[in-house]
C-alpha cells in the first residue's frame, strides 16, 4: 500500500464539506491555500446545498487558484455525502477532510499527514484528547470518550478520538472503502471499516477551538446514537473481500 504511494508524485485531497458557513469558509480556504505542507495540495470544496451566503461566497472565488476546485451540491446530502462526492473528484494519493467552521487550525494538517507520506502509517487520525483536558462543553466530551469507548471494544482498538475530522489516509485506501453514510456517521464508518480490515490507525494530539450551537455547531444528541448503530452494524456485518 505505502510503496504504491511512494512511486507516484504525492498529491494531498484536502475535502472541505460546507454547509451554511459563510462566515468562516473563505476563512478556511486562505488558511488552506497558505499553510506550509510537505507535498502538493488540491482543495475540494463542496457546498453541501447551503441555504445562507455560502454559495455565493464560493462563486466569488471562482479562478483564483487552479489548486481550488468548487463543487455546488444540487441539495443538501449530509456531511457524509459532501465529503463523497468530493473523495469522487478528488485525484491525490492522500486525502484529508477539513471542517469549514475553523474549529480546526488547518496548520496542523502538516504534521498530521507526515507520518503518510513517510510511509509510516496509511491512516493518521488527529487526536482533540491527546493533549489533555479540551474546552468542549462536558455533554461533548463525555459523548465523544463513551462511542470511543464502545469502539474500543468492539473492535480491539486503543484509539481516543473516534469521532475526530481530522482523518488522513491514502488516498486509495480512502476509496476502497466504499462509504454509504451521507451524515455524520460517516466517522464512525470510516473507523469500523478500517478496524474490520486490521488498518493500522496512528493518533496524533491536535488543538481545536470548539463552538457552541448558537455559533452554528451541527452535530446533536442523536446523531450520537445513529453513531452507535453504525459501529455496531459494521463490527457484524458480513465480512466483504477486500478491494485493496
Amino acid at each position: 500500500m505505502l510503496s504504491l504511494l511512494l512511486r507516484v508524485p504525492p498529491l494531498l485531497s484536502i475535502i472541505v464539506p460546507v454547509y451554511n458557513e459563510a462566515n468562516t469558509v473563505r476563512q478556511v480556504i486562505d488558511r488552506l491555500r497558505e499553510v506550509p505542507l510537505p507535498l502538493a495540495r488540491e482543495i475540494i470544496v463542496v457546498d453541501d446545498g447551503s441555504t445562507d451566503a455560502t454559495g455565493e461566497v464560493l462563486r466569488g472565488l471562482d479562478g483564483i487558484d487552479p489548486a481550488l476546485v468548487i463543487v455546488h451540491a444540487a441539495k443538501n446530502g449530509g456531511k457524509g455525502a459532501a465529503v463523497r462526492l468530493g473523495l469522487a473528484r478528488s485525484r491525490g494519493t492522500i486525502v484529508a477532510v477539513q471542517d469549514a467552521d475553523l474549529e480546526l487550525d488547518p496548520a496542523q494538517l502538516a504534521a498530521l499527514v507526515r507520518p503518510v507520506l513517510d510511509g509510516q502509517s496509511p491512516v493518521v487520525y488527529g487526536s482533540r484528547f491527546l493533549n489533555g483536558r479540551t474546552a468542549a462543553p462536558f455533554a461533548t466530551v463525555a459523548g465523544n470518550r463513551f462511542l470511543t469507548s464502545v469502539t474500543n471494544v468492539l473492535y480491539g482498538a486503543s484509539l481516543t478520538d473516534m469521532e475526530t475530522c481530522y482523518k488522513i489516509m491514502v488516498a486509495d485506501l480512502a476509496r476502497s472503502l466504499e462509504l454509504t453514510s451521507n451524515s455524520f456517521d460517516l466517522e464512525p464508518e470510516i473507523t469500523g471499516k478500517l478496524l474490520r480490515r486490521g488498518t493500522r490507525i496512528l493518533e496524533l494530539p491536535i488543538h481545536f477551538e470548539p463552538r457552541s450551537k448558537a455559533e452554528g455547531k451541527k452535530i446533536r444528541w442523536r446523531d450520537g446514537l445513529t453513531a452507535l448503530g453504525v459501529l455496531v452494524r459494521e463490527r457484524f456485518r458480513a465480512r466483504a473481500p477486500d478491494h485493496f
